[in-house]
């Protein structure tokens, strides 16, 4: 359960926000006439590309519309996508590609057991045929074992029927994950849940944005009741009693700032005392039947989620339960139904809320499903056609390099004690560095998988994933785990492991190329390692050791000036405007503090790669300011930094991502790392007081 209540720290959210990737509008046909897309390879993608830059545009006053205005021109979002990035969305298109190349072949013509399993699984996604005459039924014996509850006692022994056979049901997060003051230890722990809208905020706040968004679920719930069967008034009813438990369970939840404290989601409970929080639910029902072994302490991440679900469970009748629970399983699966409830899905998870107007091809959603459901599976074969060894040996060499700046970096820290920076400078030396794939790959030969029912695969998949997690409980950590799939395009930090992960997906051009000069490379993969390197010196990293451990390494003072320091980034994010003004909703701002991690990681990314890249031509006897078509080495740098982060976006997205995501939009990203790093200024030879060159700027590491 690890990733479920503390995420480890990636580059960018690695498929986007699920709603926005499954589902048709209702004007569009059916899914069963969807089938038909078929994919065409895609173009190669420049890792640095003279064509994507504005030279109308001034790099000294908006850095990112130089580098990246002709792309955003040139290439609108399509129809099917909240967002489109010039290097991470046009790489995923093409993995997505080379492995549905493997899943459709190995759909009609396996070679072996375990591309039959994944080659099945694609194919039975696929079949909307068989997906468009079941309709509701992959659902219907769940919602009869919710129907045959005689009291809200009931309710432990339902959650463990339901997933234990592999549904979803709201409520909370359970499973096994290190203990994160000692993490030798796999322990059982338990998180808050029981939402559908995205944010707590959707619920709780005050505003005419909100306010609508409200009214237009309940209408979503409503109309999906009726879909199901329901008469209207009944349906309005259902829909009125889940909007009512959830908004209680959003008051109860935690934020996504509070929840950036590793202390403020930390707490060790013995079960009886956990039973004595939530008298109302039988903790031994639930923990004997859900198939995990014993356990007598638990680590409880928001124990005030868990008093207001008490309080519900006093409160709330049976029937509210009831519509609750059937929603809960409905909204889970509909994306794997027939198309009535497919097309409500995607109306408003998709268009509403996130601004797409069509959904992704199917066979794009079938292969990321597959990827999902059997990750290691199918990247088995990916990495053996798309990842060489000479890959692998380059980035050693690349990990090893910003391995050597950061450590620089550390040791001339003018802020930091000597006391500090050497409990750093060990940290840094245990990093876990894992390239490209897992060492040992994972046995799925336990996932039944047939041809038939697509829930029912989904549903095998699900109890897989869970039996996995609770096997975990009390055995020795496996630091070589991984928690990306190979072709993933994206990379992370976990605390608990102290390791960086980059799956082999983001080792492709534009961000690794054997072909491109230093420069290109130390601003693509360079700055992603970086990143990752600097997560674990971040508002959150910060808080762990070198063996994962949550322990103050801190003196005092170093712990003020830190704090000090990621507030001035935390102020100047939250003044960069990430969507404009609509009709009576006012423009959005980034929250600083929900940024902080990510933007440290990138202000600290940006600095190290560079003088790694400083480091490497020094070693060639080669000059930074050495010119290639026209830039220097320097320019080079920054420009392919910058070009990773072209995108653009729709503004409901935009708005939608100001809540929820983590990371800044790609123009501060760009904008705010390099009005932060004086060589950039010096490199493009702008004036001190230009807006890409400030009098003052933010500096953490």
């Amino acid at each position: 359960m690890h990733s479920l209540r503390f995420i480890p720290v990636a580059l960018i959210l690695a498929a986007g926000t699920a709603f926005a990737q499954t589902a048709p509008s209702a004007k569009q046909l059916p899914i069963s006439q969807d089938v038909t897309s078929k994919p065409t390879p895609p173009q190669a993608i420049k890792s640095f590309d003279v064509s994507a830059i504005d030279t109308t545009a001034d790099p000294c006053v908006d850095f990112y519309q130089y580098a990246c205005g002709n792309w955003r021109k040139n290439n609108p979002i399509p129809s099917d996508q909240t967002r489109w990035m010039r290097s991470f969305s046009e790489l995923q298109l093409r993995n997505q590609y080379l492995l549905w190349k493997d899943l459709d072949a190995a759909a009609s013509n396996p070679k072996g057991a375990l591309q039959k399993q994944y080659g099945d699984y694609y194919a039975s996604c696929m079949d909307t045929t068989t997906i468009e005459k079941l309709g509701l039924e992959p659902i219907q014996r769940s919602w009869s074992q919710i129907a045959g509850i005689k009291s809200v006692h009931g309710i432990p022994a339902l959650l463990t029927w339901l997933e234990n056979h592999g549904m979803p049901d709201g409520f909370f997060e359970f499973g096994v994950t290190q203990d994160e003051k000692d993490s030798s230890k796999q322990i059982a722990g338990i998180d808050q849940g029981g939402i559908s809208l995205p944010d707590r905020d959707y619920y709780l706040v005050d505003s005419p944005h909100f306010a609508q968004i409200r009214a237009e679920y309940l209408e979503h719930v409503t109309k999906m009741f009726v879909l199901a069967g329901d008469t209207p008034d009944k349906a309005a009813k259902e829909a009125a009693s889940v909007m009512a438990i959830e908004t209680a369970m959003a008051k109860a939840s935690m934020s996504r700032v509070e929840r950036r404290d590793p202390e403020k989601v930390y707490h060790i409970y013995t079960v009886a005392d956990f039973q004595k929080l939530t008298p109302e639910f039988n903790w031994k029902t639930y923990f004997d039947s859900i198939g995990i072994g014993h356990f007598d302490t638990l680590d409880v991440s928001a124990p005030d989620y868990f008093k207001g679900l008490n309080e519900l469970l006093a409160s709330q009748p049976l029937d509210a339960w009831k519509s609750y629970l059937r929603w809960h399983v409905l909204h889970g699966e509909a994306a794997n139904l027939s198309s009535p409830f497919f097309d409500e899905n995607f109306r408003f998870f998709g268009q509403i809320l996130a601004g797409q107007k069509v959904p992704q091809p199917r066979w794009r959603q079938c292969t990321a499903a597959t990827d999902r459901a059997l990750g290691e599976a199918v990247g088995q074969d990916w990495v053996k056609q798309n990842f060489p060894p000479a890959a692998k040996e380059s980035m050693d060499k690349l990990v090893a390099a910003l391995e050597k700046a950061l450590a620089d970096d550390i040791r001339g820290l003018p802020w930091m004690s000597e006391t500090t920076k050497k409990a750093a400078e060990q940290k840094l030396a245990m990093f876990r560095n894992k390239i490209g794939y897992p060492e040992k790959w994972r046995d799925y030969s336990s996932v039944k998988v047939h041809r038939g029912t697509y829930v029912e695969n989904v549903e095998q998949a699900a109890i897989y994933g869970r039996n996995y997690n609770f096997a975990k409980l009390g055995k020795p950590v496996d630091e070589k785990e991984w928690g990306m799939t190979p072709p993933t395009v994206n990379a992370y930090y976990d605390p608990s492991f102290n390791d960086i992960n980059f799956p082999a997906g983001i080792l492709q051009p534009p961000f690794f190329d054997f072909k491109a000069d230093p420069a290109v490379n130390f601003g693509g993969i360079g700055v992603v390692i970086g990143h990752e390197m600097t997560h674990g010196f971040d508002d959150e990293g910060s808080h762990f050791d070198g063996k994962g451990n949550m322990r103050d390494w801190w003196t005092p003072a170093d712990h003020e000036a830190f704090t000090a320091r990621t507030g001035c980034l935390a102020h100047e994010y939250s003044g960069f405007e990430t969507a404009p003004a609509e009709g009576s909703s006012p423009a959005v701002h980034l929250n600083g503090h929900l940024t902080l991690g990510e933007n440290t990681a990138d202000n600290g990314g940006l600095r190290i790669a560079y003088q790694a890249l400083e480091d490497a031509l020094a070693g060639e006897h080669q000059s930074i300011d050495e010119k290639i078509d026209g830039y220097t080495e320097a320019q080079r740098y920054f420009i392919g930094f910058a070009q990773v982060w072209c995108e653009n976006r729709t503004d409901a997205s935009a708005r939608l991502s100001a809540l929820v995501d983590p990371h800044s939009p790609g123009r501060w990203r760009v904008n705010g790392t390099v009005q932060n790093f004086d060589e950039f200024g010096k490199a493009f030879g702008c004036k001190k007081g230009q807006p890409m060159y400030p009098e003052n700027s933010c500096r953490v590491w």
